[in-house]
């Protein structure tokens, strides 16, 4: 596959003022080898332990507070940090940056600011995306603690309208009607594949499926999820599909994880008619604590994982 083109510095004043001045700002507050990292990592709930595979040295870690960086919002959810890590990662020292914590639509940001640091990305000079997720799961086949290499996914919002592209085309960035039939990197992909092997993952942790955007924040209902999985999902969550959508648009490479947290319900709720004398069931219904434990109880394997894909990627 053909790398990504950079866009200069002087090509980005013609962008938009706005993206300028925060790649200005962040250049600006970096030492030169990690003003231009090649790839980045988005960490999702519960997940923020993935910057630790980041070298842990003073002057090759360094981070921003989104609420200092021109032109990014806060993230209010619990489990994302809401920072910006620019560091040196594996054995050859490859200059990345991580997302600790992304923004979600149901937080009442919208699409522009969900995604404006996949653009920040791009003008930065990343080719590779590595987006990371707790989902929960609408496969049988499926237990908790799998790790889901996303093939495709399926946009609910998209297809309802909230297209993460829809306004006026910003064609320095990307064209305006963007392929997404392939919007996840096979060779990254087979990658991911690799790497588990070489860490000797117990058989079965890893799958491969489609990944379900839904807006939230609340979670599916029982017909959803049954809906979800009859169209061919096997994993649902709140997030990931925005950054992924404008990644391929700017015609940067990306590679999906999702960690499943919890079993989604698709049976049918108990019937409440006498007749039909339906027994009570005890059933767990889903939580955000208990999607950040369960990201907190697979995180070392997470961040093994991670990191050994990008020492292969960049070997």
């Amino acid at each position: 596959m053909p790398p990504t083109q950079n866009l200069q510095s002087a090509e980005i004043d013609d962008v938009t003022i706005e993206y300028g001045n925060t790649v200005k700002y962040l250049r600006a507050h970096l030492p030169s080898y990690l003003a231009a990292p090649k790839l980045a990592i988005i960490c999702g709930s519960g997940l923020g332990g993935l910057v630790n595979t980041i070298e842990q040295t003073k002057s090759s870690k360094i981070e921003f507070s989104y609420s200092e960086i021109p032109g990014f919002v806060k993230s209010t959810v619990e489990g994302h940090a809401g920072k910006l890590v620019f560091g040196l990662l594996g054995v050859n020292k490859m200059p990345v940056v991580c997302m600790v914590g992304r923004f979600h639509m149901y937080e009442g940001h919208t699409k522009e600011q969900v995604t404006l640091p996949i653009k920040i990305f791009k003008l930065l000079g990343i080719e590779v995306l590595i987006v990371t997720n707790a989902a929960g799961s609408l496969n049988s086949e499926f237990k908790v603690g799998n790790v889901v290499i996303i093939w495709d996914h399926i946009s609910i919002p998209g297809i309802s309208g909230n297209n993460p592209l829809a306004g006026p085309n910003q064609s320095q960035l990307g064209p305006r009607f963007p392929p997404m039939s392939d919007a996840y990197d096979f060779e990254l992909r087979r990658t991911a594949f690799r790497a588990a092997a070489s860490l000797k993952l117990e058989k079965g942790t890893v799958k491969e499926g489609t990944y379900c955007w839904v807006m939230g924040p609340s979670y599916e209902t029982r017909a959803e999820a049954k809906f979800l999985n009859l169209i061919g999902g096997d994993v649902v969550g709140m997030s990931t599909v925005p950054e992924v959508v404008v990644a391929r648009y700017c015609g940067i490479r990306v590679l999906g994880l999702s960690l499943v947290t919890n079993m989604v319900l698709t049976k049918k709720p108990r019937s409440a008619d006498p007749e039909k004398n339906e027994p009570e069931t005890i059933e767990v219904h889903p939580s955000h604590q208990e999607v950040l434990e369960a990201s907190h109880a697979s995180a070392s394997m997470m961040q093994s994982l991670v990191k050994t894909i990008v020492e292969m990627i960049y070997r």
